[in-house]
């Protein structure tokens, strides 16, 4: 089958579109046929080596964390899909590779793809919509009345995340761009900072949770929003030692991770804030409650460019720019 394969990590380095022996169907496993994969800075990610020492991929390694297709052969055991359900997913972090035309995937981390969307629409969503679920509804318990800073608010995760915690009844607040204010206020936030006239932490205070996907001093700024008893939830590092035990990493790596995030967590004890941080993983119950929200009209997705699958890398050097509006898709078939 046809894919985007890594050979080496490199920073900014091209896939490269090759063959490649079709997936092994195991006993639990769908066989689904690609028809969009999304496109996501973890891709970029793993192509440059950052995550190697937490995921140590097996190279050539076929690229692309989130799908939508249809299911053409199933495993013995199972139960819950059938040849011809129209799908989507996260792969779990051990078995990506949705920049291919077919990807066998365990059925736990499948849900059938929400009647209202199209398959491009809905490879856009799995990977950043668990983000969110985990991040504001399992690891937050994000709750009506409570109030919430999400940032980068018109980015993949940021886009979803300001729906979903609307939905729970909290008072959102959000950076972005002065282009995309119109974009997260037609989402539900209830303030927009425009990070590039405003300081964020000058102007909001008091929150209780504040969900972050950037750098370190904006990670380290958000403390000052937080309340005592507030929580500092980031998607983009650093990784703590309570994630470092949850990946079964070794004794360095877990030494490793703690050094890289003490000074986020010494300064967060200091204010009474709880720092934690959260790698997604693959949830198909999850991904299934997701898709009665979507039907629902409560989340959307926000797509900006749809990319043929000849331009995958394309599709990756767009991303990287940071400019991309909710998500980027590679439209397979």
């Amino acid at each position: 089958m046809k894919s985007f394969l890594i050979d080496r990590y490199k920073k900014g380095g091209a896939l490269r579109l090759g063959e490649s022996p079709m997936p092994e169907l195991r006993e639990n496993d769908v066989m689904v046929e690609i028809h969009a994969a999304g496109v996501n800075a973890l891709d970029n990610k793993i192509r440059d080596g950052e995550f190697r020492l937490i995921l140590p991929y097996r190279l050539p390694l076929v690229l692309g964390n989130d799908v939508a297709g249809v299911v053409v052969r199933v495993g013995a055991k199972v139960r819950h899909f059938k040849p011809g359900d129209e799908v989507y997913a996260r792969p779990a972090q051990h078995r990506i590779g949705t920049f291919a035309e077919y990807i066998a995937i365990d059925e736990a981390d499948v849900a059938m793809k929400p009647n209202n969307l199209t398959m491009d629409e809905a490879a856009s969503i799995p990977l950043v919509a668990l983000t969110a679920w985990q991040a504001l509804v399992e690891r937050a318990n994000l709750r009506n009345g409570q109030k919430v800073l999400i940032h980068a608010g018109s980015g993949g995760v940021g886009t979803i995340a300001i729906q979903l915690a609307k939905h729970l009844g909290a008072y959102v607040a959000t950076t972005t761009s002065t282009a995309n204010i119109a974009l997260v206020k037609s989402l539900g936030a209830d303030v927009v900072i425009d990070y590039k006239k405003d300081d964020f932490e000058k102007v909001l205070q008091g929150y209780d949770v504040a969900l972050n996907s950037l750098g370190k001093d904006t990670l380290e700024k958000s403390l000052s929003v937080l309340k005592p008893g507030g929580k500092l939830i980031s998607i983009s590092g650093p990784p703590d030692p309570d994630f470092a035990t949850q990946s079964g990493s070794g004794w360095l790596l877990r030494q490793v991770m703690r050094v890289l995030s003490f000074g986020v967590r010494r300064k967060s004890k200091r204010r009474g804030i709880n720092y934690s941080f959260l790698f997604m993983t693959a949830n198909g119950e999850q991904l299934g409650r997701i898709t009665s929200l979507i039907e629902a009209g409560v989340i959307r997705p926000i797509v900006d460019r749809v990319f043929p699958f000849e331009r995958t890398n394309e599709a990756l050097g767009y991303v990287e720019t940071g400019r991309a509006k909710g998500k980027v898709v590679v439209a397979v078939k």
